[in-house]
């Protein structure tokens, strides 16, 4: 099986193709020039690799939560090359892409949202699947969902921006930390080979960003 996916949710753009569990990837930190960047960086990787969008089995996408206009980029760049080739697609939350490359079987995953507050969730692993014991959410780094249990690994941005914050809600159960790791679509094309083989994927025209918020930027007085 080969699938293809984009991953656009922070200031990194990255693309990937997994091919029956070998992973090929790119990622390039792009600022805001994802939707600049990211049909060049997709037609490298296929031409390094020697297969085309027709040599697909499926689309996979970060879905999100993150960035808004990232979200609907790698969104609508999925729904376009599934719809150009006939493929089913795939959303994978960038906060369980963030659990997937930890490398750890405890994540608590957080993404800076701005105005203040964090996109988070926990997953635990149990017999290789991820379980969310915290459901993705957003929320003031000080009013984090609690979870139980220790040596929890904190990884993303959320710890980069609000570390102090997130640490005192966590205390000694965090064991571990990694500010600086971002959701990339060498995870998410793993996460999505799991649901491609489980039948859940779909068609691209139901292809929905997850976005946990409505409103994108503080009015001039709640600055």
């Amino acid at each position: 099986m080969k699938i293809l996916a984009l991953e656009t949710s922070t200031e990194y753009c990255s693309v990937a193709l997994w091919h029956d569990g070998a992973v090929s990837e790119r990622c390039e930190l792009v600022g805001q020039k994802h939707s600049e960047m990211l049909l060049a960086m997709l037609d490298v990787l296929l031409q390094d690799s020697g297969f085309g969008i027709q040599d697909m089995d499926g689309i996979a996408f970060g879905k999100g939560p993150g960035s808004f206009t990232g979200v609907r980029i790698a969104c609508g760049v999925a729904q376009g090359l599934a719809l150009g080739a006939n493929l089913e697609v795939a959303g994978v939350c960038t906060l369980e892409a963030l659990a997937q490359a930890s490398g750890r079987e405890k994540v608590i995953a957080a993404l800076d949202a701005r105005m203040g507050e964090i996109y988070l969730a926990a997953y635990e692993k149990y017999e290789g699947t991820w379980v969310a014991v915290i459901a993705p959410c957003l929320c003031k780094a000080e009013d984090a969902p609690q979870v139980t249990g220790a040596a929890w690994h904190g990884a993303g941005s959320g710890f980069a921006v609000n570390g102090a914050a997130l640490q005192a809600r966590y205390g000694e159960q965090l064991g571990s930390m990694d500010a600086q790791a971002v959701p990339q679509a060498g995870a998410v094309a793993q996460l999505a080979a799991i649901e491609f083989a489980k039948g859940n994927a779909v068609d691209a025209a139901q292809a929905l960003p997850l976005y946990l918020r409505d409103k994108v930027a503080l009015k001039t007085s709640e600055r």
